[in-house]
Order: structure tokens, then sequence, then C-alpha cells
């Protein structure tokens, strides 16, 4: 008999179990920039990056799920490289999730459709001081981090963290006061184009440096390169030009271009209708001489606008 009510209490306590666990299937989570601006690297209190985090209910029942007031207690930031390789997380939130401590959290219900948002800054959870581009998710825990028993991922979304501009060079870019948004190319001469671009790479802004270059057909200058590019999906095309200019940001290949002269003098600009070239004189400083080198800068227009698709070096001597 005794036996008999011990099944009967078991079979009640799983039955309860069985209705109270909430089912988390309807349950979508997706990521947006907040007030999306340029990102630089640096601290998480000077160059914050804020991403907009909402929760959805997208069944027809009522969502139940936990909310730390802290939220690192709630989700993660999952961010890799251009390599695929996973970003380390902040020591200060490996102590915080290591130290034995109280969390604080909010029962939240959602009703069908309802949708509930919040901001977290990306910085306050991983280490992200190289520039380069990244891509980043979130992970939100609604039993909270340390049960792990549910766990939901958002969308994906690319980040370009720029090296930390200099005061001066801070206002050289073109920049919409109201949104931030870059201004687009303009119709200016080639070798106004050329000018533009060494000045942005001397000041180390990249997304001038980048603004008047065809960065596919200077991808597609390497005969490797060309031929796997050649095979790849558009999707793994846009991800392998991503994965180069990041290699260009980091010196890791095509480093003449993106040596930093000291100084230039434009020598020569030929063009036509459609294509020409732009010869330059660079000069780069060691401990105790200059070595002088002639870029010859190729462009050709497109719906109005230069860009620059291929270049050569001849190197001068020093001085």
């Amino acid at each position: 008999m005794k036996r008999f009510q011990i099944y009967i209490i078991a079979f009640f306590v799983f039955f309860a179990q069985t209705v109270i666990a909430q089912d988390y299937s309807k349950a979508e989570v997706s990521i947006k920039f907040y007030d999306k601006t340029m990102y630089y690297a640096g601290d998480a209190v000077e160059n914050p990056v804020l991403v907009h985090i909402t929760i959805a209910n997208r069944g027809n029942d009522t969502l139940r799920f936990k909310l730390a007031d802290d939220r690192a207690f709630s989700i993660d930031f999952n961010a890799f490289t251009v390599k695929n390789t996973k970003l380390a997380t902040t020591s200060k939130l490996t102590q915080k999730r290591t130290t034995n401590q109280t969390v604080f959290f909010r029962e939240i219900s959602l009703e069908a459709g309802e949708e509930y948002a919040f901001v977290e800054n990306l910085k306050d959870f991983l280490v992200i001081d190289t520039p380069s581009v990244y891509y980043f998710e979130v992970i939100f825990y609604p039993e909270l981090y340390r049960s792990k028993i549910n766990k939901l991922t958002s969308n994906r979304l690319s980040l370009e963290i720029r090296p930390s501009p200099s005061i001066t060079a801070s206002t050289f870019i073109p920049v919409n006061a109201l949104d931030t948004a870059i201004l687009q190319p303009e119709a200016i001469s080639p070798d106004k184009v050329i000018e533009q671009t060494i000045i942005a790479r001397q000041k180390t802004l990249w997304d001038q440096y980048f603004l008047y270059m065809d960065v596919e057909e200077m991808l597609l200058r390497d005969p490797l390169r060309s031929r796997k590019y050649r095979v790849l999906s558009d999707k793994e095309r846009n991800q392998m030009i991503v994965s180069y200019k990041a290699d260009l940001m980091q010196d890791k290949i095509d480093t003449d271009i993106t040596s930093i002269p000291e100084r230039f003098e434009i020598e020569k600009t030929t063009y036509t209708k459609t294509d020409g070239y732009v010869s330059v004189i660079e000069w780069f400083k060691y401990d105790n001489y200059y070595e002088k080198k002639r870029f010859t800068y190729y462009v050709r227009q497109r719906n109005g606008i230069w860009q620059i698709y291929n270049y050569t070096v001849d190197n001068l001597g020093t001085e």
C-alpha cells in the first residue's frame, strides 16, 4: 500500500512539473544596434557598443521567464573573428559568475505578440581591443545563467571596430550630425580620390580609406584568392571580402598599399572618361633615412565615382 502511495505521489509530482514547465519554442530573441554609430577599439565606458535586445512571444500562450537585475546572469554575447575564432569574456564578467552571491531577478510575463526589450553594452561582456570585423550574437537564458537548462540564440550581426582616432583625425570624415551616417562617395577627380585615400590611411580612418576602393577587384589581384573567390557562393564571397578588409586593416596582406607615408606628392594624373591612373611619390620614414617609392594607382569610373581597383609600386631608393 505504501509503495502504491509513493507511486501516486511521484506521478503527481511529475505531472505538476510537466504542467509548470515553460515552453520556450515560441520565444524569439532578436538584436540590433542601439543608435548605430562608428565603433572604436578601447574601453567599455569611453567606446561602448550598445546593443538593443528584444525578447518576443510569438506563440499563443503566456510566456514567462526570469530576468536578472544584473544582465550578466541572463545573457551572453558570443563574438567571432572572420577566422571564426571566439572572443574571450572580460575578467569582470568572469569574476561575477565565479563569485558566490545572491542573484536578484524579476519574473516577467508576455502575452501573445508582446515584447520586452533592454539595452546592453557588448564590451561589458567581451574583450574587443583589436580593430577588425567581428560577428556576434546573444544567448538568452530564460531560467538564468546558472541553470542553463534552456537557452535562446538571437540573430547575428557584423561589427566593424576601428582604431581609436586622434583628436585631429576625428573630424576628418564627413558625418551626418543627426544619425552619424557616413556620407556617400562624391564625384571628385581621380587625383582627389587618391589624395583623400592616402590622408585617410595616414590618420587610420578605415571607412574613408575604403570609400573610393573597389575592394572586390583589389582582392582578385591575387591569382590564388581569385580562383577561390570564383567558386564560392554569394554569401561566402561577401564573407571573403569582409575577411580581406580585416586583413588589410591588420597589415597581414598587401602591406605596400596599407603602409603609411610620412608625406606624398602627386606626380602625374592621366585619365579618359572611364579609366585612368595617378602616379604618386611617397616617402616612408625610418630611423635615419627615408625610403622613396612611386605608387601608380589605377582607377576607373562607375556611376560617376572614380574607384581604385589596382596599383603598382616602384622603389626609388633612399634619402
